[in-house]
């Protein structure tokens, strides 16, 4: 099991935030956490639960786009809160709970 704590976009090369669209930042974040499924030997399908919380609930639709393209098959149980601050003042964080299935 993976308990993968919150993850922010965060540019891992850069070190910096990721500005920009919400689509932008949400991509870099799911990157992030595709990075750490990856090192535990693990993918998107092992996700089985995931939290997002979300400055402005206006962008979940833009959000939920994205987030598509990542979870195609068996998109794991989710919430979606909208959180009155994020650290460093972002505007996404996502966590998640992947099981090894094999």
């Amino acid at each position: 099991m993976l308990f993968c704590s919150g993850q922010i976009p965060i540019n891992p090369e850069t070190g910096y935030i990721v500005q920009g669209p919400i689509e932008a930042q949400t991509r870099q974040v799911l990157d992030n956490l595709g990075a750490v499924l990856t090192e535990a030997g693990m993918n998107y399908t092992d996700v089985v639960s995931v939290s997002v919380f979300i400055a402005d609930m206006d962008n979940f639709n833009r959000i939920n786009q994205v987030y598509a393209e990542y979870f195609t098959e068996r998109p794991p149980a989710r919430c979606a809160v909208e959180v009155s601050r994020l650290p460093k003042d972002v505007e996404i964080e996502i966590s998640l709970i992947a099981v090894k299935t094999q």
